[in-house]
């Protein structure tokens, strides 16, 4: 069964196979990628990401999403939620909710209103009590975000991400972390 989520700008949707160049070329901007996440990922590092995010939505009904402005833009970005499981994650298991757009969409409140969307449906169709979110701690664009959506901190369950490329005290390595309850 195709899902997807509207809101009143945007479309979140399924992958397409046309999404994997354009979805790249947003993660190898340094704006998205060298500010945030170091290098900029490998092509086919992305295209694994979008992979395991289809595989995702079939075997858990949710991932993130692509996005799109209906009849403007095709693809913008990303944004989801995804089960975190990985070892380095001490809120694990737990479910994150993410975003990442290209810089032209950032400051349109497309990330939140996205974000707003997928709680919703996140909370109501699939049941869940608690959404966490994640970021390091100079993003203040996503920590806005984060707030907006009312989403709550507290600095004791901040965490260094345990990462075999980062070593300890590398400025990628520590995390804040936010919540927010059904």
């Amino acid at each position: 069964m195709a899902i997807a989520l509207r809101t009143p700008r945007l479309l979140l949707r399924e992958w397409r196979d046309a999404d994997y160049g354009p979805f790249a070329a947003i993660n190898a901007d340094i704006q998205v990628a060298g500010a945030f996440y170091g290098p900029p990922p490998r092509r086919a590092t992305s295209d694994a990401w979008i992979d395991h995010m289809r595989r995702h939505a079939e075997e858990h009904g949710f991932a993130y999403w692509a996005v799109e402005i209906p009849g403007e833009a095709p693809l913008i970005g990303a944004v989801g939620i995804a089960r975190v499981v990985a070892p380095g994650y001490p809120f694990a298991p737990a479910v994150e909710i993410g975003w990442r757009l290209a810089p032209q969409f950032w400051g349109k409140g497309y990330a939140t209103e996205a974000a707003r969307a997928v709680l919703d449906d996140g909370f109501g169709r699939l049941g869940l009590r608690e959404i966490v979110a994640y970021t390091l701690p100079f993003n203040e664009r996503s920590r806005r975000v984060m707030m907006r959506l009312g989403m709550r901190r507290d600095p004791a369950e901040d965490f260094d991400f345990n990462h075999p490329r980062l070593p300890p005290g590398h400025r990628l390595r520590r995390h804040v972390l936010y919540r927010i309850r059904r």
